[in-house]
């Protein structure tokens, strides 16, 4: 592995507690020296005046599709994607076909990012066979084989005693059980948030309770059994006020949310834009601002893609009739710059800590900081460039974005894993 020296640039680690300008030299893949200045003639070196040098970001919610919808998605196009927002590590979510609820699915899933992705690709396994919910899948040889988490996500597990049984089993492995909170009962097959928008539309809605209530269920179940509930893509003040009291009560509960549903409302669905099709939906402002308050005062542990990429065909099927999900990996950081720093509500320190530390540490494992010894995965960005996001220009296969045309403050510079930059923006660098 070469050495490479990160010159000039603002180094915030929050895991270290470190904000200062400095240099930062990698060398055989590691972070071996972060010093005010460093003089290291003959190694490559990165200008990075006027930029923050992060830890890598890790995004613990991806859908990769492949095996199964490769028109989609492919582990290599989705790396890239991630390089180009900023992400050193993805966790890919089961819900491919085959469902990853095997050891030989996990073990292909790896296989194939060691010889094709350009960032690290930790599968996540399903929690049930097939995730049809009705039997516990080969959890411990899925665990064995290199997954970090289980979910069903997309489905989530309607049957209490299966989950509570998955809780138990989760324990002595220490990984998150990932849960998709929708109650199916009470969402009924609606296809956005019920409320004004779903009447003027004349669409079936999903009720906000259709969240909660499996939220609820599942953090009484997390209590129970002491296992690591992980709720995905939180959606309504209501969950989130759930997660608090859980948090609160010692309870092992960490949350997500996703940039598209601290940026849009429901009206995005206006003009039945199935870009703006989601799962859980885009819900009202008084929800959007209760996740902006989750995380400002430290409810929220992580921002997390949810990156769906969608077969555009499929995208451009009647509002109920098309699927749910929108590519998010290229526009995450842009999007929390713009709607988050620059706004005043959060600094950057927070921002890098839901991007980075607190992600790895859901996962357990020991990425997302930048400390002497540790692998050298850094992402490099600007506060300041102004950008119009273009989908055409995406590194994603799919095209299903409802921020197509936005102008955005703040936009990755570079993308380096273990050492070796896997995405630079010539833009912003000079080298």
């Amino acid at each position: 592995m070469s050495s490479l020296l990160i010159k000039g640039g603002r180094i915030i680690d929050p895991a270290s507690n470190l904000d200062r300008a400095g240099d930062v030299l990698i060398e055989e893949g590691k972070i071996s020296r972060i010093e005010p200045s460093i003089w290291a003639p003959g190694i490559r070196s990165i200008d990075a005046s006027g930029l923050i040098v992060a830890p890598g970001f890790v995004d613990i919610h991806v859908h990769l599709r492949e095996p199964g919808r490769e028109d989609e998605e492919t582990i290599q196009s989705g790396s890239r994607a991630a390089a180009a927002g900023g992400f050193t590590t993805i966790c890919c979510m089961p819900n491919t076909d085959p469902v990853n609820d095997s050891p030989t699915v996990t073990r292909y899933i790896i296989e194939e990012a060691a010889r094709h992705a350009v960032t690290r690709v930790f599968p996540i396994g399903a929690i049930s066979a097939g995730s049809a919910g009705e039997k516990l899948s080969e959890i411990g040889e899925m665990v064995e084989a290199g997954a970090v988490g289980i979910s069903d996500d997309g489905k989530p597990v309607m049957d209490g005693q299966l989950m509570r049984r998955a809780m138990e089993y989760s324990l002595p492995f220490r990984i998150p059980v990932i849960e998709h909170c929708e109650d199916l009962h009470l969402s009924a097959h609606g296809s956005m948030n019920e409320g004004f928008q779903s009447t003027a539309l004349g669409l079936k809605g999903i009720s906000r309770a259709a969240e909660d209530t499996m939220a609820s269920r599942d953090i009484i179940l997390a209590e129970l059994t002491g296992a690591h509930i992980h709720i995905a893509h939180l959606s309504t003040r209501g969950a989130l006020d759930l997660v608090r009291q859980g948090k609160r009560k010692g309870i092992h509960v960490t949350c997500e949310v996703t940039p598209h549903h601290f940026t849009l409302t429901d009206a995005a669905c206006c003009g039945y834009d199935t870009n703006a099709k989601m799962s859980p939906p885009l819900r009202t402002q008084d929800d959007l601002d209760g996740l902006i308050e989750g995380l400002v005062d430290g409810t929220i542990d992580c921002i997390a893609t949810d990156h769906a990429p969608h077969n555009a065909n499929e995208k451009m099927l009647e509002f109920d009739r098309a699927p749910f999900g929108i590519t998010g990996l290229e526009t995450a950081l842009g999007l929390s710059l713009t709607r988050l720093f620059h706004t005043g509500k959060i600094d950057l320190k927070r921002l890098i800590e839901l991007f980075t530390v607190n992600a790895a540490r859901i996962i357990n494992r020991p990425l997302g900081e930048l400390a002497i010894g540790a692998e050298a995965d850094v992402t490099l960005f600007s506060t300041e460039s102004e950008w119009v996001y273009d989908v055409s220009r995406t590194q994603s296969k799919s095209r299903n974005s409802p921020f197509h045309g936005m102008r955005l403050k703040g936009q990755v510079a570079a993308t380096i894993v273990a050492g070796k930059t896997v995405y630079l923006n010539e833009g912003l660098l000079r080298a």
